[in-house]
């Protein structure tokens, strides 16, 4: 099964990575070869992007903004959130990672209007780590990577159900 990982290793930031087997693919659409691991000294590659302010968003939602006592609140704000609003959050507060690579991009909120709350910011926030997500995905196919069956999350963002409904349905994958 074909399947690419999301992570949030302890950082708050996360990473998306594709097994790439044998062959060292190397990508033209700015993302990273790397070696995944080596067993008896035979390498296994994979092709991986960064997002650099996945858990630092919500982190921001918390201590910046303090609209949350604690990182589990935003399942439930982004459920209540107003479904007709269309407010998009650009999470750049250290730059964007790949596959931008754009150190100079700075963070913003779009749609804004009197009815934006906590709830619609939330929602936002999640849904901005999510489409970075697609992003790196995008990049990975133009890159002629295997598609993936599935997606498999760990860290704080797995324990979201809320984020990784949507990032199901924008994937259009399964996520374990």
């Amino acid at each position: 099964m074909a399947g690419y990982d999301l992570c949030r290793p302890g950082g708050t930031g996360c990473f998306a990575l594709v097994n790439t087997g044998g062959t060292a693919v190397f990508s033209q659409n700015k993302l990273l070869t790397t070696i995944a691991y080596r067993i008896d000294c035979q390498p296994t590659f994979a092709v991986e992007g960064s997002i650099f302010n996945a858990g630092a968003a919500v982190q921001w939602l918390r201590e910046g903004l303090q609209l949350i006592d604690n990182a589990n609140a935003t399942a439930g704000l982004a459920a209540a959130a107003n479904t007709e609003s269309q407010i998009y959050l650009v999470p750049a507060f250290t730059g964007l990672g790949a596959p931008h690579w754009d150190r100079e991009a700075r963070g913003a909120i779009f749609g804004l209007t009197r009815d934006t709350g906590p709830a619609e910011i939330a929602r936002a926030t999640l849904e901005a780590v999510c489409y970075q997500t697609r992003d790196l995905f995008v990049a990975m196919a133009r890159d002629g990577t295997d598609p993936p069956n599935a997606i498999r999350v760990d860290g704080g963002f797995a324990a979201n159900d809320w984020a990784m409904q949507f990032l199901a349905d924008i994937l259009d994958l399964i996520v374990e």
